[in-house]
């Protein structure tokens, strides 16, 4: 810790802050969601994924079977530009890290402005049932 604190003095930097642990991620995205423009952005989020998260899902699960349908959270940054960053899930299983990997692909409707934060945080709670 010396050593990184002495070489970002030297540099005329300091060290970057340690990114939030997944449960806080979750906790924040979950406080904007519940937010005033969280319902109206939730709606448009889930009108264009719903059909392809399923899909993707069921793949998902076809591909790693026999899959762990354990439920999982995924949690994710949204840039301005709908570009989905930072993307983690718990517990990792093959099935959710796979679901992870699909949403990393996709461009969602662009969030709201946050006046705290450049990305939105969203997080999504997946339960498999049969």
């Amino acid at each position: 810790m010396i050593v990184s604190l002495v070489l970002a003095a030297a540099l005329g930097t300091t060290p970057a802050a340690p990114p939030p642990d997944f449960p806080a991620r979750v906790l924040r995205a979950k406080l904007v969601e519940a937010g005033l423009d969280g319902p109206a952005y939730q709606k448009k989020l889930w009108a264009q994924m719903t059909d392809p998260t399923a899909a993707a899902l069921r793949r998902c699960i076809a591909d790693h079977a026999p899959a762990d349908k354990s439920p999982f959270t995924l949690v994710a940054d949204i840039s301005g530009n709908g570009k989905p960053a930072s993307i983690q899930v718990q517990p990792a299983t093959p099935v959710a890290t796979c679901l992870a990997t699909w949403f990393a692909t996709l461009i969602l409707p662009p969030p709201p402005n946050l006046a705290d934060a450049a990305t939105y945080p969203i997080e999504i709670d997946v339960s498999i049932t049969p």
